[in-house]
């Protein structure tokens, strides 16, 4: 019988752009102490779950990695739940630029908008 091999490394889970790619390398070009960018969900409120990124100085050993062209991205396990399926996209309209979390709610079930205040991701809660 073998035992069950946590996956570290990510493949096809999420994606990240060429156009984020650029960005979250340039953000972390000169910080000498981060190892990379974390992906995290923090819970619900009225358009569900929230998604964002942070810097990383030292990861945990439950964090799954994705790295392109000397960018490495974490994000833990239980968040991997509900990123599966994710593109994380850089825009800019106007002068207006920013990381966009796109098709986040395609394993999630949570496809929709609110009824009550026309949030993506279902319902208030």
């Amino acid at each position: 019988m073998s035992a069950l091999k946590f996956n570290s490394e990510l493949s096809n889970e999420i994606n990240v752009t060429p156009e984020a790619v650029e960005q979250l390398i340039a953000l972390t070009a000169d910080e000498d102490d981060v190892k990379g960018v974390r992906i995290f969900v923090s819970g619900g409120g009225c358009g569900g779950m929230s998604y964002g990124m942070t810097l990383v100085e030292e990861p945990t050993p439950f964090d799954t990695t994705w790295s392109k062209d000397g960018l490495t991205v974490y994000v833990d396990a239980v968040a991997l739940s509900y990123l599966e399926g994710v593109e994380i996209d850089y825009q800019t309209q106007g002068l207006n630029q920013s990381f966009v979390f796109k098709n986040v709610f395609v394993n999630t079930g949570g496809a929709g908008t609110c009824g009550t205040c026309g949030a993506a991701g279902g319902g208030c809660g």
